[in-house]
């Protein structure tokens, strides 16, 4: 097993939930938007002229920038004040919120660490213990590093002696962190202190660890500027960061990130090199002989990630000629194509991961988009499938070679987180840690349904409700997506979700082209130059609701985050009329011009780039902030973000937010709500989490006219 985790995703997947309005409603309150200013400026696109009025609200260090969001932020937030369930939403929200909630155990040589959060704890709480039957004690709080609870860590890897943990802390939800490391026995904070981190892990080697970092930025730029040379270091303990080694760079591709991680045998250095967040190449260093990084697979059209050595091969993950992926043993000695083993060969359903632990392989296959697992030698034989608790997802299965017990969590929409015990050689699993949230599964239905997109192909959806909910179109529907960049969207539960489901709204969630779902095939139906399938496949999934009488237009919400914001921005111009509500969250909202801010480039391979004449021309047929057309009635539309968002700059947010105002007709709101000490989602307090919720709910119940039960009469 690799020590660290590798590759970069576009996002954190952020995950929202619905809930429902009162017939009694005046949902037409009068709305005053802000004065936005608009300035001369145009671009010029291979012959075509285009006007970029906003411009100005992407330097979000400007004072005039920081008047117009708090002059938003005071029309959004008295809108919100006035919707009469409010409190009582976010009250609920906390109920929901407040029961204990753990991760499952991860081993580090006599100890065990995992989180716990104890209900409405800001962030999850790191304990450790002695052994299984040991008594936890706190390793690290990061409610105590910060009043309001904005600072989150992660623990990013451990010393081949089980001595040291490295650490990363992060501040604000910004993407930026750093990296600091603990005596595991004593909990001693060592000196050593790294800054400039982004997207990288702790992979130990000897007496220091590789990382991966950026240049120090300009002041004023750390949270918009054009974060360029990711490349990877040796930091040495004790030493300061200056001395840190320079392992890897390429100054030719400045705009690549790289990576490194070490093998369990501490015998060889992986190095990906990704252009963005598709393809990349793999390389590898001989760390015994202390040897030349060398090209194993070379680079940029496929995916390949080393997930072991053992008996002198690699045991390598990768889509080459197998599109479902395949996992196949590389000799490093002679590693062209000719010379490879196939271990576990392509198959019909997505072979989406292999972890290993205990000497064992697990490969985990999707199945339309649920989760199976199973247990192989290293050679491939002796397959086992895992019994689940049922049909969801499930993660974990992964450790270093001497384990007897793995540990895993399974999940579905109405089967809350729980933790397993794994025993490796009778293959009996145990529930290890449960959920107390008071929470009957027999009163919901989860099923997957199959709908017909546009251009007559066949998409997955998943619907959750009541069991006693009528299908007579008068159900609050919020119907969420992401489409994009590989991603692949399961089952999973969400208490936030139950304020929805309880006031008998349905939850909805497709499983759009360009996601991976089922594999390379299937994601590339969705990216560069077929991205309209993707909105296509929405837009068929909310029209399938109607059809079957889950919704109609009227009750019809649609969400989604960063691509899924995106997601949302384009099908809410395209159709304006088939949706009562809109809620893009953190979107990338201005397509031609994504790719100048913070790791906006590492896109291009999934959209295309405005450069690209070919690229240009489709990228302008869906951009959202584009294609806002004067004088149309949208839906009611709350944008959501946040002022510390480095992975996409709310610049973008903000620009289609100016120019909705002024292009909408008719009376439904169409605000934007700005996190303050907020990024792209990941490491939000529980606190601004809960209160972020509440406005969605309100919004949808509100601006779809459905009954709320909190609201007291």
């Amino acid at each position: 097993m690799l020590r660290n985790y590798l590759l970069i995703t576009l996002t954190v997947t952020f995950f929202a939930a619905c809930k429902p309005g009162s017939p009694e409603n005046d949902n037409k309150m009068s709305l005053k938007y802000p004065d936005t200013k608009r300035v001369e400026q145009t671009d010029n696109y291979h012959g075509t002229e285009i006007a970029d009025p906003y411009r100005w609200l992407e330097i979000d260090t400007a004072t005039d920038v920081g008047e117009w969001v708090k002059a938003q932020n005071a029309v959004t937030f008295d809108y919100l004040e006035k919707i009469p369930y409010r409190n009582q939403i976010k009250d609920r929200l906390t109920e929901l919120f407040n029961y204990p909630r753990q991760s499952a155990p991860f081993r580090v040589g006599e100890y065990y660490f995992f989180t716990k959060n104890d209900g409405l704890q800001n962030q999850s709480v790191y304990y450790y213990q002695k052994g299984l039957d040991g008594q936890p004690e706190v390793f690290i709080d990061p409610n105590k590093l910060s009043k309001d609870g904005t600072v989150s860590i992660s623990m990013i890897g451990y010393s081949e002696d089980y001595k040291y943990m490295a650490y990363s802390r992060q501040e604000a939800g910004s993407d930026w962190a750093q990296i600091h490391v603990m005596e595991i026995a004593t909990k001693k904070e060592l000196p050593d202190v790294l800054k400039w981190v982004k997207f990288s892990g702790a992979s130990w080697h000897k007496d220091g660890f590789f990382y991966s970092r950026y240049p120090e930025p300009a002041k004023g730029s750390e949270l918009s500027g054009n974060n360029q040379n990711h490349s990877v270091y040796y930091h040495k303990l004790g030493d300061p960061q200056s001395a840190d080694k320079l392992i890897y760079e390429d100054k030719k591709n400045p705009n690549y990130y790289h990576s490194g991680s070490v093998t369990e045998d501490s015998k060889y250095l992986i190095i990906y090199a990704a252009p963005g967040t598709d393809g990349y190449a793999t390389y590898y260093k001989d760390l015994s002989k202390d040897g030349p990084i060398k090209v194993l697979f070379e680079g940029y059209a496929n995916k390949s990630s080393v997930i072991q050595h053992t008996n002198g091969k690699f045991l390598v993950h990768t889509d080459i000629d197998a599109p479902k992926y395949r996992l196949v043993a590389v000799d490093p000695a002679n590693p062209t194509k000719g010379n490879w083993k196939e271990v576990i060969p392509q198959a019909d359903e997505l072979l989406e991961g292999v972890s290993t632990g205990g000497g064992k392989l697990f490969a985990n296959y999707l199945k339309d988009a649920t989760y199976r697992f199973f247990q192989l030698d290293y050679d491939g034989s002796n397959k086992k499938e895992i019994k689940l608790p049922g049909l969801g997802t499930a993660s974990g299965f992964s450790g270093e070679e001497d384990e007897k017990v793995l540990f895993y969590v399974f999940t579905s929409f109405i089967y809350p987180s729980t933790v397993f015990k794994y025993d490796i050689a009778t293959g009996q699993s145990t529930e290890f840690f449960g959920s107390e949230l008071k929470f009957d599964p027999k009163e919901y239905v989860e099923k997957q349904v199959f709908y017909t997109s546009k251009d007559g192909t066949k998409v997955p959806m998943f619907v959750v409700h009541r069991k006693d909910l009528k299908l007579n179109g008068q159900n609050p529907t919020y119907l969420y997506a992401y489409g994009g960049f590989n991603i692949s969207l399961t089952p999973g539960f969400s208490a936030n979700r139950l304020v929805l489901l309880e006031n008998n709204g349905v939850f909805a969630m497709p499983n759009l082209r360009g996601g991976g779902e089922y594999g390379e095939e299937w994601h590339k139906a969705g990216m560069l130059l077929n991205k309209q399938n993707v909105f296509d496949d929405f837009i068929a999934a909310g029209e399938y609701l109607i059809k079957e009488g889950y919704t109609s237009k009227e009750k019809l919400a649609i969400a989604g985050g960063s691509n899924g914001g995106l997601l949302v921005g384009a099908c809410m111009t395209q159709r304006p009329d088939l949706f009562a509500v809109a809620l893009p969250a953190v979107g990338v909202m201005d397509m031609l011009r994504y790719h100048k801010f913070t790791v906006g480039k590492g896109w291009i391979p999934e959209y295309g780039s405005s450069d690209d004449p070919e690229h240009f021309k489709n990228l302008l047929s869906y951009s959202p902030l584009h294609q806002l057309k004067e004088g149309v009635k949208y839906p009611a539309t709350m944008i959501t973000t946040a002022d510390h968002d480095d992975r996409v700059v709310p610049a973008h947010s903000f620009k289609f937010a100016a120019q909705l105002q002024k292009s909408h007709a008719g009376d439904n709101p169409v605000i934007i709500r700005i996190e303050t000490q907020a990024g792209h989602g990941a490491g939000k307090p529980i606190s601004k989490i809960i209160e972020e919720q509440a406005d969605i709910w309100s919004f949808l119940f509100y601006n779809t006219n459905a009954p709320v039960k909190y609201l007291k009469q």
